[in-house]
């Protein structure tokens, strides 16, 4: 006796409709235990990873699920959540853990899930975007190819970023690293095609937040600024969020062809913020008790850079991340990992910061894998040799307290080491043009500063600019476009600088 196929078929869903009967799909849930900013909840059999869910208590407390176990789910909370009791409900919300995005952030200061801290109302935009994306892939990107002008000389003449790239910013505490952050967002106010800036607070003092926001503002810079703050005081789930919200922002911009710059400061405390809660879920401790995972995280949040191809609108994303070192060990788990994600890293030293160089880059470890590709013409010009100078004076410089002991080919390297240590320094928050940069390293470079004493050439350096805007404002502004001086622009600039140094510094 033969069956046939749609009778099977018949008797399977008969089989399937009462089994869903006897099975209920449950988006409710209660919680088993709670503590430390982590609630173990049991039922939620339709949660999703990174869904948002609502506690039943008197604040209404919001958390994101991270752990997806057998028998019940790890949620991490937003707040506090000190009404959260043993057998809260709790209910899935049905919606990924968003943002929102667009115009109305510009200038705002908002937590990792896009709730104001600036006193300035509701934020007007009905634009949400998921915190988590995945990052765009090798065929809509274009290399890169324009600078990201920081107004810091050391920076963009020997360690230069581009829009698109990821360059690391590593150093002991109280080296400076937040101040170059900081400088290269001001830097972009005068620029044509200004990008959009973001600053992700992660783990640190309101205070801090707070100088940094009042820093922007006096500079005119907060216009085109968003600032993600996740302060120490906040939970550990809102600091591991905060440089994915960061990103997400940034996204919406770089997807309608703008430019971001974005910095994450510092990927150190998130790590921290990330092994708390790893530890707290129970998941299994690795290196350091950091989770086996910690590289994952920071790899597809720093992917997430990019330069778009032209199809896609040509916008970027330039990520600044910052990592903290314990006495100079570039070899501890964090910074291994973020410079092995990076396109390059700037080092600061603190010998070089105690000994009065600000910015303390120590150009010999620092690098930058992009390199000429992110230059104008008339900074590479001048900047090839600043390096190798650089390096030469390194090697040399042990011996410049025996200087008259040395053959004259030797003090001369000494010196012209010495002059460019001068000029490379730069005061905090005064980022430079790329005219003024280039005019300056010329100068350096073509023996123009050589007559000077050493003390002189910041004074040399402050009344140089002003006499250059005043008197030579044609070939300012070619330098500053970007393009090459032919050989009579050259001579004019090396008369310029000669005749201004014999008339004030005679």
């Amino acid at each position: 006796m033969s069956i046939k196929s749609d009778e099977i078929i018949s008797v399977l869903k008969d089989q399937i409709s009462q089994y869903q009967d006897k099975v209920s799909v449950s988006n409710v849930g209660a919680v088993v235990s709670v503590g430390d900013g982590i609630a173990k909840v049991h039922g939620l059999e339709q949660a999703m990873s990174n869904e948002l869910v609502e506690f039943d208590d008197k604040d209404k407390t919001l958390g994101m699920v991270l752990n997806l176990e057998e028998d019940s789910v790890g949620v991490v909370l937003f707040s506090e959540g000190r009404t959260i009791q043993e057998g809260t409900q709790v209910k899935t919300t049905g919606k990924i853990t968003s943002i929102p995005v667009g115009d109305a952030m510009l200038g705002r200061v908002v937590n990792p899930i896009g709730k104001p801290l600036d006193g300035k109302g509701e934020i007007k935009t009905t634009k949400f975007r998921p915190i988590e994306s995945i990052a765009p892939g090798i065929v809509k990107r274009k290399s890169i190819h324009e600078p990201l002008q920081t107004g810091i000389t050391a920076i963009d003449a020997m360690i230069p970023i581009g829009r698109g790239q990821r360059e690391l910013i590593i150093g002991d505490r109280q080296t400076g690293k937040t101040a170059i952050a900081i400088d290269a967002i001001i830097n972009q106010k005068n620029l044509p095609d200004r990008p959009i800036c973001i600053y992700v607070a992660i783990g640190q003092r309101q205070g801090n937040i707070a100088q940094i926001k009042k820093l922007l503002d006096d500079a005119g810079a907060m216009e085109y600024t968003i600032i993600v703050s996740a302060a120490s005081t906040d939970p550990p789930a809102l600091q591991f969020l905060a440089p994915f919200a960061g990103a997400a922002i940034g996204e919406e911009f770089m997807e309608k062809g703008k430019h971001v710059l974005i910095i994450y400061d510092d990927l150190t405390k998130h790590a921290w913020a990330y092994r708390a809660m790893s530890l707290l879920l129970r998941r299994p401790p690795g290196r350091e008790a950091y989770p086996g995972d910690v590289f994952y995280v920071h790899s597809r949040l720093l992917e997430r850079a990019a330069k778009l191809s032209d199809k896609l609108g040509g916008g970027s994303m330039t990520a600044l991340p910052i990592v903290e070192t314990q006495a100079g060990d570039v070899s501890a788990y964090i910074p291994t990992n973020v410079i092995s994600i990076t396109d390059g890293q700037i080092f600061l030293e603190t010998d070089l910061f105690n000994a009065g160089v600000r910015p303390a880059v120590n150009a010999g470890i620092s690098v930058s894998r992009v390199g000429g590709a992110a230059q104008t013409k008339a900074m590479k010009m001048v900047a090839g040799k600043l390096r190798l100078d650089l390096a030469q004076y390194r090697e040399l410089a042990a011996f410049a307290q025996f200087a008259s002991d040395l053959d004259a080919a030797t003090q001369k390297q000494i010196k012209l080491g010495q002059i460019q240590m001068e000029v490379l320094k730069q005061p905090q928050y005064s980022p430079l043009s790329v005219a003024q940069q280039v005019s300056i390293i010329y100068s350096a470079n073509e023996g123009v500063l050589d007559k000077l004493e050493l003390k002189q050439i910041q004074k040399f350096k402050t009344d140089w600019f002003k006499y250059f805007s005043s008197n030579k404002k044609n070939l300012e502004d070619k330098m500053n476009s970007g393009a090459a001086l032919d050989d009579n622009e050259k001579k004019e600039l090396k008369e310029a600088l000669e005749q201004f140094r014999d008339n004030m510094f005679a």
